[in-house]
């Protein structure tokens, strides 16, 4: 039943994730915090934040991880062949009507009304994240954590991984 359910759960978030990983991760997210309750959101905004740093598409190593944890390879095979599948499905079946539809205005036009739907779930993700780290570590270090984080990113447009690291090593050294 396990196996269903890994199925199911990165089948539905993939088949929904119009435009890859970042629609996708509020519904993995949903499935797997909320609906079977394999994780709680603060373990799933840490595998979000290594899966991150690494490289290849968030959806698989996200699925990897998560299928491995909940039941081991033969559950990590299951979640990543669940988060393929979809778009191998949608590539065999819709192969010839891609060119055919490229340009169509119809098309177009559900891409951009997607935009405004995967900026709020992507910004209630980050306020339960945001939450769960102010609840954990307080306003204090979660402020110059953030702060920290802007600056690095943005300013000074330093590589994700090392802000990652440096972020692990300040929780390491000043919260405990």
């Amino acid at each position: 039943m396990i196996y269903l359910q890994l199925f199911w759960a990165f089948f539905i978030s993939n088949i929904l994730g119009y435009g890859g990983g970042p629609p996708s991760i509020p519904l993995i997210q949903n499935e797997v915090v909320d609906h079977y309750q394999w994780m709680s959101v603060q373990e799933f905004g840490e595998v979000l934040a290594v899966g991150n740093a690494l490289p290849s598409p968030i959806a698989t190593k996200l699925a990897g991880y998560i299928g491995y944890q909940v039941a081991g390879v033969p559950g990590a095979v299951v979640a990543l062949f669940a988060t393929v599948a979809p778009t191998a499905i949608a590539m065999i079946l819709l192969m010839g009507f891609i060119n055919l539809f490229r340009s169509a205005p119809q098309v177009k036009a559900m891409t951009q009304s997607i935009r405004p739907v995967v900026t709020v779930l992507l910004g209630t993700m980050t306020y339960q994240f945001l939450m769960g780290a102010v609840e954990g570590i307080g306003w204090m270090q979660t402020g110059i954590l953030t702060v920290a984080s802007y600056l690095l990113l943005e300013t000074w447009k330093v590589h994700p991984a090392f802000v990652i690291l440096g972020t692990m090593a300040y929780g390491f050294v000043f919260i405990g």
